[in-house]
């Protein structure tokens, strides 16, 4: 069921709005982006590591131009510090996941797309892609905060408020926030949108981001996961974090594969289902981070290892046991993949995906 509904005056207002925005601001040519990306459509043929190597460069590349049509000089430091944390590198799951799940569904309704350029094959949902990453850099700024996690080293790199002070830096995630749905808003061609009713798929996607960050959302998660944080374990139950980091780490991946989905053309009911497989691999993802982080480096996590101990942290690992934390991780992904059953070969980069989360090392 969709989360919002729209009338017929909001769509055309957005219409008509978009129709004065610019084109998708982007470093690479399309002749450069042309015919080797894997298709999803086989699971002999399809390799996530090859789709990787051809995606990632064109996430990183519009990701470098995405603030610049809001820098002039006034804001050079606050759009500096964006960047710095924008740029720092990542694995772009939510992006990815976006993408990928934007494939399973146009590729159904309309055919064939490998032979397109990255460019042309991904305008319909590129911009949300970007968004749902902003999104995640600005929690990740925030988490690092020394009223948060008071952690120095993010990505193998010193934390934005390390760098530009926790004033620029608390801004500069705001920045990211705003600048996210504006982004979605005044870079996606509507046309090219797959399904019916257009502007209100654009305007659900948009109403979903503002949802994934809210008190229902990345910010009620966190606060949650704060109050937990030094209890006994006694007093934290499995349940308890079950809805922090359904709320807080499962969010964007939440959002990610739905947002793909909608703009790909997809039912609400298959939404549905893919907001549920989306979900189990959020979960999947933090017991992951959990036993990684008492069992990996802070070189091999490009972040601070073992701090989650050092604060009494609540997670799997303390409440599960690291073999438990283990089996909860394989179960959470089997019942993920489980939920694309009625897919076949087209959802074989979301599976990839869901078996990447659990077999990564940072």
């Amino acid at each position: 069921m969709k989360l919002f509904t729209f009338s017929l005056l909001s769509s055309s207002l957005l219409l008509v709005a978009n129709s004065f925005f610019l084109p998708l601001p982007t470093k690479i040519p399309t002749t450069t982006t042309t015919t080797s990306l894997p298709s999803t459509a086989s699971s002999s043929t399809f390799s996530l590591p090859t789709y990787l190597s051809h995606t990632t460069p064109f996430i990183e590349s519009t990701l470098s131009t995405s603030l610049e049509y809001q820098s002039i000089p006034q804001t050079s430091k606050i759009t500096q510090a964006m960047y710095y944390s924008l740029l720092a590198g990542g694995k772009r799951i939510r992006p990815v996941a976006c993408l990928l799940s934007y494939d399973m569904f146009r590729s159904k309704r309309e055919g064939k797309v490998e032979e397109e350029s990255l460019e042309e094959r991904y305008k319909a949902v590129m911009p949300t892609a970007v968004s749902l990453e902003m999104i995640h850099t600005m929690s990740l700024i925030h988490d690092d905060l020394p009223s948060m996690d008071d952690d120095d080293l993010r990505r193998g790199k010193p934390t934005c408020h390390v760098v530009y002070g926790e004033d620029v830096a608390i801004l500069a995630g705001d920045s990211l926030l705003s600048s996210a749905f504006e982004y979605a808003i005044k870079y996606t061609p509507i046309p090219s949108i797959s399904g019916e009713n257009k502007a209100e798929r654009l305007l659900d996607v948009v109403g979903r981001l503002g949802a994934s960050v809210g008190n229902i959302g990345l910010a009620g998660g966190q606060v949650m996961d704060l109050e937990c944080e030094g209890k006994p374990s006694e007093e934290v139950t499995i349940e308890d974090l079950r809805w922090i980091h359904l709320h807080k780490t499962a969010a964007l991946l939440k959002v990610a594969c739905a947002s793909g989905a909608i703009l790909g053309g997809a039912s609400e009911s298959d939404v549905a289902k893919v907001e549920t497989f989306a979900e189990k691999i959020g979960l999947a993802f933090q017991v992951a981070d959990d036993i990684l982080d008492c069992t990996a480096s802070s070189e091999e996590l490009g972040k601070t290892a073992g701090k989650d101990e050092m604060v009494d942290k609540a997670t799997y690992v303390r409440l599960l046991g690291l073999e438990g934390a283990k089996a909860e991780a394989q179960k959470l992904t089997d019942e993920a993949k489980e939920c694309l059953s009625e897919w076949g070969e087209e959802a074989d980069g979301l599976r990839a995906i869901a078996d990447f989360i659990i077999s990564r090392s940072n």
